[in-house]
């Protein structure tokens, strides 16, 4: 009976009850739901579930298998490790969305139909903008319905697609739409289009650089856990093998990092980051090889996990500070020195330190690309692994906690933000020590050790090297200097481009208006002077003729008539 029902509904069902619980209580409530669901999906065999028969096909709600087995479990333990993090929030509106979010977020993962997919994708969708608006500013409201537009438009393709797919297979399987030697058909095409605008594709990205950052502090932990990790996973599933996606993957992996050095919020520096290390799981997919598939749900995993703690330490500044603009923090090691160790150990398995998680996972994206000879991949690989140390490794702790003395004396966080952080980062140490536990639950078998010599010496020449940069650059005053700025990207179109030529639009018909308008007055007078000199006593119809005369032009109309008729 469990089994047949998808799993993360219990989270669902419980946030339908959450409101008639008392305020104080309603944080461990999300608790307790996101363990009893752990619990259950760890229940759940394996195979295929609650089947529906719908029209002329069958939906299946619930597949379990490696993939979504990993998928399950990590997007649980961000479950949890988040609502720790909340426990202090007695806010209903984020403990209800963050309970939707996650439970739609796991019952994705695990489903097998592409309608079942779309119903958890738009739930994602819906929930998880309440936790943009919970920062209560007009910034956070205009960002949210930015983000929720673009989040609904994904689902829209997808649901087009899966439409189409249907008409043109007969099927809804949500299986890989990759075949070799043939190019992806506009069903695909489609569904491709919605997973690149959820996964942050070049060009399709910015939603979340523009919304991560407005929202609440433990709202952006939650953020960064479901919607573009459940992107990645639905990329394997239907496109892994995908030759586009390298040189996508690649771009994602080099722009951010430009933007994320120049960048002043460090949240948004965290968002800019997180596309990056996005780049290498599309990669990854790219590829598409046993060892290269591994590393991205590897990655994908560890990612969700450090990414979180770094997202949880700035959040944690927020709270106690009240900003995370580098040109207003600096020195608070002295005041928080267990955030700053969390942080650390989040930038440290960020940057692929020997014995952190990061270091485990990202390495077999690049042997893999190493392995299949793509050499250029492989460099833009290790350029991107540098730029990362650059912009999160050092940066976010550095401004955040060292450089100049900002004076601000602040408490630590609180214990549960700091409980939250400590289960975090033994995640980031254990899995980097300890990896062949995440190995043996990854898709494939395959024999692969990260700790050798060459490749240890390699990461951290690299890792030292990019160090070096930094110190050179500080010292000698290159490094681009932190500013109260904001810097668009791609969002210049829609933020800027797109309202100037609305607002030029509107120009343009005011003038054409205006000058229809009056010519329309005069017109309209025209015709009324006419009537009334037409229709008065004295006019051409007004006036009173004789009975001779009106019999003479009946006459003549005769006439006029019968000639037409006859020639």
């Amino acid at each position: 009976m469990i089994a047949n029902l998808p799993p993360g509904l219990i989270m669902i069902l419980g946030a339908l009850v959450l409101p008639f619980v008392a305020r104080r209580l309603q944080a461990y409530g999300v608790l307790a739901l996101s363990v009893i669901s752990l619990g259950l999906f760890l229940l759940t065999p394996a195979g295929e579930h609650g089947n529906i028969a719908l029209f002329n096909t069958t939906l299946n709600m619930v597949r379990i298998d490696s993939l979504s087995r990993i998928f399950g479990i990590v997007f649980h333990i961000a479950a949890i490790v988040s609502s720790i993090y909340a426990l202090h929030v007695r806010d209903p509106r984020q403990h209800i969305a963050a309970l939707v979010y996650a439970g739609g977020a796991i019952g994705a993962c695990c489903a097998g139909d592409l309608i079942t997919l779309f119903v958890f994708w738009e739930l994602t969708a819906l929930s998880s903008v309440f936790l943009i608006w919970a920062s209560d500013s007009e910034r956070s409201y205009r960002s949210g319905m930015r983000y929720l537009i673009i989040q609904v438009a994904s689902g829209v393709l997808l649901l087009s697609g899966a439409i189409i797919h249907y008409v043109q297979s007969g099927s809804l399987a949500f299986d890989s739409f990759v075949v070799e030697g043939q190019p992806l058909g506009l069903a695909a095409t489609l569904i491709l289009l919605a997973l690149g605008i959820k996964c942050a594709f070049p060009l399709l990205h910015n939603w979340l650089q523009d919304s991560y950052p407005e929202a609440t502090a433990t709202g952006t932990v939650f953020l960064s856990a479901f919607t573009t990790k459940l992107a990645v996973y639905s990329l394997i599933r239907g496109f892994a093998g995908l030759d586009l996606l390298i040189p996508i993957g690649c771009a994602m992996t080099l722009f951010p990092i430009v933007f994320a050095v120049i960048e002043n919020d460090l949240r948004r520096v965290l968002a800019y980051s997180l596309n990056n290390q996005l780049g290498f799981m599309v990669v990854g997919v790219g590829i598409g090889t046993e060892l290269a598939i591994n590393g991205t749900v590897a990655h994908a995993f560890c990612h969700i996990i450090y990414k979180s703690l770094l997202f949880m330490s700035m959040g944690a500044v927020l709270y106690r500070v009240g900003t995370t603009k580098a040109t207003e923090l600096g020195g608070l090691h002295k005041s928080m020195p267990w955030t700053t160790l969390f942080c650390i150990i989040g930038a440290g398995a960020i940057s692929g330190f020997p014995l952190l998680s990061g270091f485990i996972s990202k390495s077999m994206i690049i042997s893999a690309a190493a392995e299949q000879h793509q050499f250029w991949v492989w460099i833009v690989l290790l350029i991107a692994s540098a730029g990362v140390m650059e912009h999160s490794g050092i940066k976010i702790p550095f401004f955040a906690f060292f450089s100049h003395d900002s004076g601000k004396r602040v408490e630590e966080a609180p214990w549960n933000m700091l409980t939250a952080m400590a289960i975090a980062a033994f995640f980031c140490v254990g899995l980097g020590i300890a990896y062949p536990l995440l190995y043996r639950m990854l898709p494939y078998t395959v024999d692969y050790h990260p700790y050798t010599v060459t490749h240890v010496v390699t990461q951290m020449q690299l890792l030292l090297f990019a160090l070096l940069a930094f110190v050179v650059l500080m010292k000698s005053g290159l490094y681009p200097a932190e500013q109260r700025s904001t810097n668009l990207d791609t969002d210049w179109i829609y933020r800027r481009l797109l309202p100037a030529c609305i607002r030029g639009l509107r120009t343009v018909y005011d003038v054409v208006n205006d000058a229809f308008r009056s010519d329309m007055v005069v017109i309209v007078h025209g015709i009324m002077d006419f009537t009334r000199s037409t229709f008065n006593e004295r006019g051409i119809l007004g006036r009173t003729w004789s009975s001779s005369t009106m019999t003479l032009w009946a006459t003549l109309l005769l006439a006029v008539c019968l000639l037409l008729y006859y020639l």
